[in-house]
Formats: C-alpha cells, structure tokens, sequence
C-alpha cells in the first residue's frame, strides 16, 4: 500500500493543477467578462485562454467567457466591484487598455485609476497600426494626410482607437471624421467593407487575413516601437514622424499603456492567495505548448506580460509629469 501511494503521489505531481492548488482553495467556477462584444480581439484572446486555463486554476473549473460592451470596456471593469460581484477571484475582465491613458486625461469622467484594481496580467502587447481600405486609393502617410475627410471608428471616445485617430489629427494634421458608438472591433469592420468608414487603428491581429493576404487594407503607420507580427512591409513609426521631440514624447505617452493591449484584471478586493493563485495559472497557461500552437493557428500573437510587471507599468504611467498629461488632454479633446 505504501508503493502505491508512492506512486499515486508521483502521478498526482505530473498533473498540471497539482503545484497550484497548494495555497488556495479550490475555484468552484470562473467568468472572463470581456468588456466588447463577440467576434474582435478581447473577445477571441479571452476564449482562447478559457480553452486551457482550467488545466491551471486550483479545482480546475472551466472558464466561461462572458461579453459585457459598453465605453470601450469600462462597464466591465466597474462590474467588478458591483455588489452581487463575487470577489474571491472568480470574476476576472479583460477591457481596451486606452482606458488607462483616459484615467490620467479625464479622471472625473472615468472615476477610477487602473492601480485601484489587481493586475492578474497581459496576453500580449497591442501591436497597433492605422490603416485605410484600399479602395480609397490611400497608400501612404502622406496621402492620408492630404485626404479630404478620413472617416474613422471607435467604441468611444478614450478607447484606444479614437486616441490613435486623435492623434493623427491633432499631431499630424490627418483630417479625421470620428465615429463612435461601436460596440467592438467586428462591428467596426463591417462598417469599414460598407464603406461607412475608410480605415481604422487597431491591433494589426485582429484584422481578417483575408484583408491582409488579398491587400484589402494598406498600412499607413504603426505606433508600435517593436516589429509588427504579421506586418511584412516597412510602415513608419508615428513618433518618427513627430517635427519636434516634445510631440515624439506627447506621442509616446498617448501609446504609453499598448504594451499592456490584452490586459486582465480582478477587483483589487481579492484575497492575495487567490490574486496569486490567478497569476500562477494565468502565467502557465501562456507557456502551455498546446495553448501556443492554438494561438499561433489563430494569428494571436503571444507576448504576455505578468501580473507583478504590469502593476509596475500602471504606476510608472500615473508619474507622468503634470505639464505633458495636459498636452495630451488637448490632443485628444
């Protein structure tokens, strides 16, 4: 009897959920509420993770995906620390990353600060690129900028999108049309192949690959300092294009929270063993084989950031220096 327990003991240390459920209790079940509707980025990042995650979550409950839009992702985060919300870890929320940079120009309008809730970590970076439909015969960053009216989505005004778009009109002098309202990505693009709109600024991931391999779309520039996955020609950087270095800087923050593009949060009124527990399953799942061959089938680009790393982002962000949040609350308005 005692071999087999031997044995039983070392079978037990092979499986995956064995290591995480010391030190917290079992989870009975697991909600990703994505702050969009189905069909875009957050949404497919966020049931891609739900595929695999319970290999690693203590009790090993299946994740299920929960689409929640509203103002770019914000009603999801607030949901967090609704009363009927339970807060034992269960309930986790993946939202648009501008929001962040919306906290430090708009704080009465957002009402929060994004260090006010516990980081369980990134997917992967928002490798973000503007582009236009190619029947608008746009090809280049000049040519957008000559064009008479350059109609553009967004969810809402602080999203992501609509900082991106502001900023090629307030630093580059683009001749932007805004249009939001936009519950996510998906309804974005069809409006965009009805022609209600040229182009948009995005995850490069989250573009069909029919758009990209029948070159539907062009891109213009990328506000992404690293290489592109999935961008196979030379597109500008949008701080290289900037006539001084304060505009480069006023640039560079208004992209300041992409590194964290696919981010997922809990309400900072979770336990740390649960809040540890999440990001040990979270950070194992992201190196799961299977789960990488998945994404890299799916185009979604892996390149996650954890959880102790990304509170470290959140509050170098909310240094910034007074003088130049206001730039680039004038920038967006």
């Amino acid at each position: 009897m005692r071999v087999i327990g031997l044995i039983l003991a070392g079978v037990m240390a092979c499986l995956p959920h064995a290591a995480n459920a010391q030190g917290a209790a079992d989870f009975k079940s697991m909600t990703i509420v994505v702050g969009f509707s189905p069909g875009g980025g957050y949404d497919a990042y966020a049931r891609l993770l739900a595929r695999f995650m319970d290999r690693y979550l203590p009790g090993n409950p299946k994740p299920v995906v929960q689409n929640m839009p509203g103002a770019s992702g914000m009603k999801s985060v607030l949901y967090l620390d609704t009363p009927s919300t339970p807060k034992d870890g269960t309930v986790i929320t993946a939202f648009n990353p501008g929001l962040i940079i919306d906290s430090l120009l708009s704080p009465q309008k957002i009402g929060m600060r994004f260090d006010q809730v516990s980081w369980v970590g990134s997917i992967s970076k928002d490798f973000r690129v503007c582009y236009s439909w190619a029947e608008t015969g746009i090809k280049t960053f000049a040519q957008l900028v000559a064009y008479p009216q350059f109609n553009i989505g967004a969810p809402a005004a602080g999203s992501s999108a609509y900082i991106n778009a502001a900023e090629l009109k307030s630093i580059f002098g683009v001749k932007v049309h805004h249009v939001t309202g936009y519950p996510g990505s998906a309804e974005e693009r069809l409006a965009i192949e009805r022609r209600e709109l040229d182009g948009g600024c995005g995850a490069w991931s989250s573009n069909p690959p029919n758009w990209i391999e029948q070159k539907k779309i062009n891109p213009l520039v990328t506000f992404s300092a690293d290489p592109v996955p999935n961008l196979n020609e030379p597109v500008p950087y949008a701080p290289d294009l900037t006539k001084s270095p304060e505009d480069s800087a006023l640039v560079k923050l208004l992209s300041g929270a992409d590194p964290l593009g696919r981010p997922y949060v809990v309400s900072r009124q979770v336990p740390p063993e649960r809040l540890a527990a999440l990001r040990r399953a979270f950070d194992q799942t992201i190196k799961d084989p299977q789960f990488l061959a998945e994404a890299a089938k799916m185009d979604l680009p892996i390149s996650p950031i954890d959880g102790a790393t990304s509170e470290k982002m959140i509050k170098d962000l909310y240094a910034v220096p007074d003088s130049l949040i206001a730039r680039a609350r004038e920038t967006v308005q």
